[in-house]
């Protein structure tokens, strides 16, 4: 039996989530078939943070529960020669906790992309798209509070700012104004961007304003650096923000528009007001607008989009020339819009009819949507998702739909249920990814496959270097980050629905965790504990064989007996890898007749070889395990048996020895 990688650990990551290092060799119970089972193993309680007022035991949140809100009001502009964005903000910070805060952390992720930034330092500007290092991150020009400038010091993407007065606990408040500029790379297509059409540049801007850090009941100030790989943690609050933006240029971006008749032309409001009530695809802009006088507001000079957002932890916007703007309404009367360059007609022409399908879907099958608006946009980012936005490429319809409902997926995980994407990446892109599955068959019908097949990952579970899902997202390579944060924990989940739990058992569990942390900041025992006190089942061999070790499954039918007497046959199993499932056998008897034989998980509790006893007096002819391929079982050669191939395998043997 292999040993598993030790879990990495950065700094305060032991305090988010404490983790027992047992290794796969302890966890394997003993392999006498009567053995005693060792005092630590796979079906141990795990070694989770001892639940308090904060948080339950149950997995809920309790009446001690505090999180911070950050409220913005932002005026912002973009240069689109120099590619300058320059904003200046009023920010309200709000301290929930109980705690004196004399100093707050902000978030400087452009400064990233300084050449003498961590991520340049240790090789990760390929995780953020970069070719190279470009700019100056945030040129921070002014930083008050009540006209007195206020003490700061930048390190790397963190800057720590000196408070004139520690902000009182359980509801003071500090207020304060901040004015910046950067440039948008040239270079960049992570997260952001710039890509040219035919008819104009789209600007997709985030990650675009100095934000305040996120200060928890867990690690207190979150400051770790941003490199790339992790997204992100960040706050609630509420945003007012002026976009102000050539007059050719449409905008879309987090939160409902406040000013239509200011931004658009009459004909277009009464459009948007159609798609408002419209379930079809309503043009507001069509291809032939584009870059027409008719199609922009009377008169001269810049215009300023005015948005409001409620209940968002950040915010983002794209613009451009060369924007078409598509729009429909969901059943719940969400505004689905998808603004895109001609070039990508013909598939983006369906794309808002897509947005609007998994919108339905996800809040059919999870929560409703939480938001008023959804937004689809055509530029430099393959993907990414950012509060009622989200940022996409693609070329044909499995393209399109694939990224699209993945994104926003994303207004589910993390932007409701705000985990800490900087440490537990599987708690956002892994459970994204499980939702997706289900999500194919809103758009190409319910013959459409659930690409989070377990049998299908066993071949990925082979690796003996390969990390367990509990590690922060920077510390893992491309392909490491794919296979684990986001294949391996959508496969799990699915297997844990489908085949543990079974949907009925699951699916009240995982509402209950959607409904319990709605728009507050679950940790990883969080959900373990809620998931189990809601479906009513232990679960911690689940949660440690597969989310916290790195083992794997493999299943051995390694004998069949005869009938004797009144006594069936007996089949003897043994299980040869660290991980456990419950077994499911399908046995086929002389007489033609099959019978499927179940058993729980808990077989394994005293020894990793189980006998079950058939009832049967007929005799065994075949004995086939997994039969539906349910499990990522890693050797498929030892779960079957054969009576008829035995015998020629045996005659053959004789016939050799002479």
């Amino acid at each position: 039996m292999r040993t598993p990688r030790p879990v990495l650990v950065a700094a305060g990551f032991l305090a988010a989530f404490l983790v027992s290092a047992t290794s796969a060799q302890e966890w394997q119970l003993d392999e006498r078939p009567n053995g005693a089972r060792p005092s630590k193993n796979i079906f141990s309680p795990l070694d989770l943070p001892a639940p308090n007022n904060m948080r339950l035991a149950s997995g809920a949140p309790g009446p001690d529960y505090w999180q911070q809100q950050v409220d913005y009001q932002i005026q912002a502009s973009l240069d689109p020669e120099s590619r300058m964005v320059h904003g200046t903000a009023h920010v309200t910070y709000t301290n929930a906790s109980p705690h004196e805060l004399d100093y707050i952390w902000m978030n400087l992720e452009q400064n990233a992309f300084r050449e003498d930034s961590i991520a340049a330092a240790v090789g990760a500007a390929t995780a953020i798209g970069m070719n190279e290092t470009e700019g100056d991150g945030y040129r921070i020009s002014s930083l008050k509070s009540h006209n007195k400038a206020l003490d700061f010091e930048v390190f790397d993407t963190l800057a720590r700012v000196v408070l004139p007065k520690a902000i009182a606990p359980k509801g003071g408040t500090f207020e304060f104004d901040m004015e910046w500029d950067f440039v948008i790379p040239k270079n960049v297509f992570r997260r952001f961007g710039i890509r040219e059409f035919k008819q104009g540049a789209v600007y997709e801007v985030a990650q675009w304003f100095p934000a305040v850090a996120v200060y928890d009941d867990v690690s207190g100030w979150n400051t770790m650096p941003y490199i790339g790989t992790g997204e992100f943690y960040s706050n609630f609050g509420t945003f007012d923000v002026e976009i102000t933006v050539p007059r050719e240029m449409l905008v879309a971006a987090t939160g409902e528009l406040q000013n239509e008749s200011k931004v658009y032309t009459s004909e277009q409001v009464l459009r948007l007001k159609k798609a408002r009530r419209s379930r079809e695809t309503v043009a507001i802009q069509s291809k032939e607008e584009v870059g027409t006088s008719d199609s922009r507001p009377d008169g001269k000079g810049p215009l300023t989009w005015k948005y409001h957002a409620e209940n968002v932890r950040t915010f983002a916007w794209a613009c451009s020339s060369a924007f078409l703007l598509d729009a429909t309404s969901t059943e719940d009367g969400v505004l689905v819009q998808t603004v895109y360059a001609a070039e990508g007609l013909p598939v983006w022409g369906d794309a808002t009819q897509m947005l609007r399908k998994a919108i339905e879907g996800y809040s059919r099958r999870l929560v409703p949507y939480p938001y008023p608006v959804a937004t689809n946009v055509l530029g430099a980012e393959g993907g990414m998702e950012y509060p009622m936005i989200i940022f996409c490429r693609g070329r044909n319809e499995n393209g399109v739909y694939g990224v699209t409902t993945h994104e926003i997926g994303h207004n589910w995980f993390p932007m409701m249920i705000n985990s800490n994407e900087r440490l537990h990446a599987w708690m956002d892109e892994g459970f994204n990814t499980f939702i997706n599955g289900y999500s194919n068959a809103d758009w190409f019908g319910e013959s459409a496959s659930n690409d989070n097949e377990p049998a299908n990952f066993a071949m990925f579970m082979k690796d003996p270097k390969q990390m367990p899902v509990e590690t922060p997202p920077d510390m893992l390579g491309g392909m490491e980050l794919g296979l684990l944060e986001y294949m391996k924990t959508g496969v799990g989940l699915t297997l844990l629905r489908e085949t543990i739990l079974g949907p009925e058992r699951f699916d009240f569990a995982f509402r209950t965790y959607m409904k319990r942390w709605s728009f507050k900041s679950p940790q990883p025992a969080d959900f373990f504990r809620c998931m189990e006190d809601a479906a009513g089942m232990d679960l911690a061999w689940f949660w440690r064989g597969w989310f916290l070790e790195n083992i794997n499954l493999d299943q051995e039918i390694s004998g069949v007996s005869g009938p004797k007497g009144e006594r069936g046959a007996r089949i003897r199993i043994d299980n040869l890898g660290g991980l456990v499932m419950p077994v499911h056998l399908r046995v086929t008897y002389d007489d033609g007749s099959i019978e499927d034989v179940r058993r729980p998980v808990q077989i394994w509790f005293q020894s990793n070889r189980a006998v079950i006893q058939l009832n049967s007096e007929l005799h065994v002819t075949q004995v086939v395990l997994d039969p539906d391929q349910s499990y990522p079982d890693v050797n498929r050669e030892n779960n079957s048996w054969d009576v008829a191939e035995r015998a020629a395998a045996k005659a053959a043997e004789k016939k050799a020895a002479g």
